[in-house]
């Protein structure tokens, strides 16, 4: 009787295991209305990436570093405190390679310092070669037009050229027009100013008698909102339509457009609603 005793209470003494990162985030993500799709368009990972953290499917994950990043962007959206989940899973994960082991060389790479004399060699000949072509550029010219370099004292003006004709077969200029006589360029009349962006702006208006999971994307393709909002809070956004919405929790959240209520329940599936407003 005694052992027996004995053994029940070591059973009932048992601490209770703590449930595993994944079952963690899981149950937040329950408990605020969101699928794993949401989560995945949330936080810009794929659906089953999402759904392998969540079982424990580590292997199919990158590496660790992802996997603690991925941990905490995850929390924060379900409202978790991310730090102990991220050093709750580092155990999980296999420890990244040391830099030693992933460069196994590091000897410095010699590079031989020439003597003087070499260098006073590489100069004399580069100078030799840049003779060589100055030469090779400038003496078919001189022997081509049999012209000869004129100097002219300062403040003498030289003499003019004859213009030569059309006969001899050299191409004569043409004097350009002063800028003076050059008309302005037409200037082009501003557009007519476009019409008032509050003209066309229409508000929406979320009150959550629960907390929810919201997405509003305006017409314009920017998101107007994406967070978890607690419940009792109102939350008024404007932009310009049409309005993609996806809201989770959707049967305690009450949208209004413009002054018009908008029944959810005729967009919600799974408890996640979805509509567009024109």
């Amino acid at each position: 009787m005694t052992d027996t005793a004995d053994r029940q209470g070591a059973e009932y003494a048992a601490p209770v295991e703590a449930p595993s990162v994944g079952e963690a985030l899981s149950r937040a993500r329950c408990s605020v209305g969101l699928s794993v799709d949401d989560v995945a368009l949330q936080l810009k990972y794929s659906a089953r990436q999402i759904d392998a953290l969540e079982k424990g499917r580590y292997g199919e994950l990158p590496e660790s570093a992802f996997v603690r990043g991925m941990v905490r962007n995850y929390a924060r959206l379900v409202k978790l405190d991310p730090e102990p989940l991220a050093r709750q899973i580092a155990g999980s994960l296999a420890a990244p390679a040391a830099i030693d082991d992933a460069v196994p060389f590091r000897k410095p790479i010699p590079f031989s310092v020439p003597g003087r004399h070499v260098n006073l060699g590489y100069a004399v000949l580069s100078l030799g070669a840049l003779a060589v072509m100055a030469a090779v550029v400038l003496w078919p010219g001189e022997r081509a037009t049999g012209s000869k370099l004129t100097f002219v004292a300062a403040g003498q003006a030289p003499a003019a050229a004859p213009a030569p004709s059309a006969a001899e077969g050299v191409p004569v200029a043409v004097v350009g027009t002063p800028l003076a006589a050059i008309a302005p360029l037409p200037v082009a009349p501003e557009p007519a100013a476009a019409p008032a962006a509050a003209a066309l702006r229409h508000r929406i208006t979320l009150r959550f008698d629960r907390a929810a999971w919201v997405e509003v994307r305006g017409g314009d393709g920017r998101i107007l909102a994406s967070e978890v909002n607690a419940a009792g809070t109102t939350r008024v956004l404007e932009g310009v339509p049409p309005f993609k919405l996806v809201i989770g929790n959707s049967r305690h959240v009450h949208l209004s457009y413009g002054e018009r209520p908008i029944d959810l329940a005729r967009h919600a599936r799974l408890d996640v609603a979805r509509l567009t407003l024109e």
